[in-house]
């Protein structure tokens, strides 16, 4: 991934907006918990149960993508103690 002349609010406002429009009817619910990553600008993504390889097939196709991350069908990528929420629509 390239260095990106976006600010992290930036990526990320980008990112949900491309996920929420563009991506989440297609994912949803049969790719819940696994990793996606979005190419910000050209809307091109990836999805692994294993976040690193998600990025390096992104990476592979678009060499300076500008990249959101996010788990399909949760509100949170990771978290820390506690558990996990998912999101029902």
């Amino acid at each position: 991934m390239a260095a990106s002349k976006y600010t992290i609010d930036e990526i990320c406002d980008r990112g949900e907006k491309i996920y929420e429009e563009q991506i989440k009817h297609l994912v949803e619910p049969h790719e819940n918990g696994k990793f996606i990553v979005i190419d910000i600008e050209t809307g091109d993504y990836e999805i692994d149960g294993e976040e690193l390889d998600a990025h390096q097939r992104l990476e592979d196709r678009r060499p300076k993508y500008v990249g959101f991350l996010a788990r399909v069908g949760y509100k949170a990528t990771y978290h820390l103690g506690g558990g996990w929420e998912r999101i029902d629509h």
